[in-house]
């Protein structure tokens, strides 16, 4: 029998999110959200959710642009840090020592030392209670070569992506392959 746990946050696995944006100075600035993932196939479309007392917003708003890195477990320091920081009194780059990319499509710099970043404008903006989820449409995806399959789409295994557990706070690493999706299922048809 199942145990009701209430209306909670509990979606398991939850990505780690490097979002970065320019401020109105033009410092570039990196945060660390949990609340996002791909949320549309045609345009290619990602979506993070940040509260509006969080500096990256008025950024992401004004400059109708962001880019999302994905955290790895090489990182996983850096990430945390950018997740408790604020760049309102700290500059995040040269306190982790990662190295902001001025993207070519976009007005959002990206931490080169993230494996893979996707670069986004703003399509869209949703209030939902204490969150503002920002759409963005996916104009380019940078990968490090390293991280690549034979045939040229990134490996998960050779990303090391974080998760978050969002029940314990805690930051997982991915497993080995189990099935091929639109394949296993076959067998039940």
């Amino acid at each position: 029998m199942k145990q009701s746990l209430g209306a909670k946050t509990l979606l398991f696995p939850t990505p780690v999110l490097m979002v970065g944006t320019y401020d109105q100075a033009g410092k570039p600035n990196l945060m660390t959200a949990a609340w996002g993932g791909i949320c549309c196939s045609d345009p290619p479309c990602v979506t993070v959710s940040l509260r509006k007392s969080r500096y990256s917003y008025d950024s992401i708003v004004e400059r109708k642009a962001f880019t999302v890195g994905i955290a790895n477990e090489a990182k996983m320091t850096e990430a945390d840090y950018a997740g408790i920081a604020s760049g309102r009194n700290v500059d995040k780059f040269a306190v982790t020592g990662l190295t902001p990319v001025r993207s070519e499509l976009v007005d959002a710099p990206y931490a080169a030392e993230f494996p893979l970043v996707l670069e986004c404008r703003l399509l869209h903006t949703l209030e939902i209670g204490i969150h503002t989820q920002f759409i963005g449409e996916i104009v380019d995806v940078k990968a490090d070569r390293d991280t690549l399959s034979d045939d040229d789409l990134p490996d998960i295994l050779k990303l090391k992506p974080l998760v978050f557990d969002t029940a314990h706070k805690g930051y997982h690493s991915v497993g080995p392959l189990l099935g091929k999706a639109f394949s296993i299922g076959k067998k039940l048809l």
